[in-house]
């Protein structure tokens, strides 16, 4: 990679690209249209972990983890290089510029986001990026805001989408269904007694919780593809604790899935999480529920 970097040039999108949305997209393709004029090679210049868990020891919910999130990078066609924070976090914007992008990446195009910041303390600016860009020959292109429904697309946005159960519109800024990769565990196998057996997964802990409730999912098993009703939240009526899990029945799907690991793409929120007053209201709710998802696989309205 760095070879080519050297041989040809490199056209860099930088950020933190927390959640590969819509708006992260454009600064990508940026990148890749730009490399394709230029002949030089596109990438993507990240960081290997969220500065804020760096600089307070915290970082905010991810919008994706593990092999989604692998899968997400790949996903761009382009080549990723994770950049240690904390080894560079006290540049200075311009050693930031020398010792990264020209020495290391021999770059021949940048480009970034509209509120992109870098070096120490977050003091570069993409009006500095860009003057620096023209004082070393470099073609430079900043993405402005992109716009959904009148307001800036952002993770912050995302995260509260998910969190107030407005998955669709989370969907669209992400430009891809909100998911997660989790193995099948044990549960109580309640379900199994009422012939709607599901399968449980422990919730990432790292990753935004959506609201508590129920929502119709697309869900992938061994490369095949079942709609799904799925319940995300800490299941009240079957036990008394906080422990939060996911908990699926798949449409038109037969066989054991314990031990494999499952994708869950959420799609639609159905309705909250609530305890019932006995197991026969919860087993008749589930039913309602699967005949809900059973409607909107049959239109095949979700995309």
């Amino acid at each position: 990679m760095y070879n080519e970097f050297m041989q040809k040039g490199s056209v860099v999108a930088l950020g933190s690209f927390d959640g590969l949305h819509i708006g992260h997209m454009a600064v990508i393709n940026n990148a890749k249209n730009l490399a394709t004029m230029l002949d030089a090679v596109p990438c993507i210049c990240t960081f290997s972990e969220h500065p804020l868990k760096v600089l307070a020891g915290k970082e905010p919910p991810a919008l994706f983890a593990g092999d989604v999130k692998d899968e997400a990078f790949r996903s761009t066609g382009i080549e990723v290089v994770k950049l240690d924070f904390a080894s560079i976090m006290h540049m200075s914007p311009e050693e930031f510029f020398e010792e990264i992008l020209v020495k290391t990446l021999h770059v021949a195009g940048v480009c970034c986001g509209f509120n992109y910041t870098f070096g120490d303390k977050g003091k570069g600016t993409p009006e500095m990026l860009d003057r620096m860009c023209a004082e070393h020959g470099v073609v430079f292109e900043e993405a402005e805001a992109t716009v959904l429904d009148g307001t800036p697309v952002s993770s912050t946005r995302i995260r509260n989408a998910l969190a107030g159960g407005n998955v669709e519109l989370a969907n669209r800024m992400l430009g891809r269904p909100f998911k997660y990769r989790q193995q099948v565990v044990d549960g109580d196998k309640r379900g199994r007694t009422w012939g709607i057996p599901t399968i449980n997964q422990p919730y990432p802990e790292e990753l935004v919780v959506p609201r508590h409730g129920v929502y119709a999912s697309r869900c992938i098993v061994d490369g095949r593809t079942y709609f799904g009703a799925t319940n995300i939240g800490v299941r009240p009526t079957v036990r008394d604790n906080d422990i939060l899990s996911s908990e699926t029945y798949l449409l038109d799907y037969e066989g054991d899935l314990y031990g494999k690991y499952v994708d869950v793409c959420l799609l639609k929120f159905l309705r909250p999480e609530k305890k019932f007053e006995s197991f026969e209201a919860l087993e008749a709710q589930i039913r309602n529920d699967i005949a809900t998802v059973q409607k909107i696989g049959e239109l095949d309205v979700l995309g």
